[in-house]
């Protein structure tokens, strides 16, 4: 019997050793992404494309035609923190009535333009401000205290608060580390 257990005993100690290597070479592939890189972006145009509000009630003949007929509208984001090399960017086209996200990751080299698409940054504190969707902190409160910078058309976002409160809550739910710049 005592054979037995100390062959067990061996047995459970390379198992242990196993499992850990294997969780340690699998961090990496695992670890959420860094908040606002191309992996966090990609998951926003999923999430963009999850969110009812956003793709109905920006689709149609307003906001997402407003493309000057390259069929897409741009947002670009980034951290204060990290700078504008940093943006990340979502691609935004009218299909079908609906506002759908096409892609996202880091800018693919598409023409921005001011009077259709959005550029988008903020502090680490503001985007979380943002994101919870906390007090002063809505599309609202966060372009008229300042909280949120952007360039783009301002009066064309002032006719999608809703929405646009939308998509900065959005920002909130997908994961991502705020600590390194990517």
């Amino acid at each position: 019997m005592r054979a037995f257990s100390s062959h067990l005993t061996g047995d459970v100690t390379t198992m242990k050793k196993l499992l850990l290597t294997t969780a340690l070479l699998a961090l990496p592939f695992t670890a959420n992404a860094g908040f606002m890189d191309a992996d966090w972006a990609k998951k926003a145009c999923d999430g963009w494309n999850n969110n009812a509000t956003l793709t109905n009630e920006l689709g149609g003949d307003e906001w997402a035609a407003n493309d000057g007929g390259r069929g897409y509208k741009l947002i670009q984001m980034y951290r204060d923190e990290c700078g504008a090399d940093s943006k990340v960017q979502i691609n935004i086209s009218n299909q079908d009535g609906k506002a759908v996200c096409t892609y996202g990751g880091k800018p693919d080299g598409k023409a921005f333009d001011n009077a259709m698409d959005y550029l988008m940054h903020a502090t680490d504190e503001d985007w979380t401000c943002m994101g919870e969707g906390s007090f002063g902190c809505g599309a609202m409160g966060a372009m008229t205290t300042g909280k949120l910078k952007f360039d783009g058309p301002k009066m064309e976002a002032m006719g999608v608060m809703g929405p646009f409160n939308a998509f900065l809550k959005l920002t909130g739910t997908i994961a991502g580390e705020k600590g390194a710049c990517n």
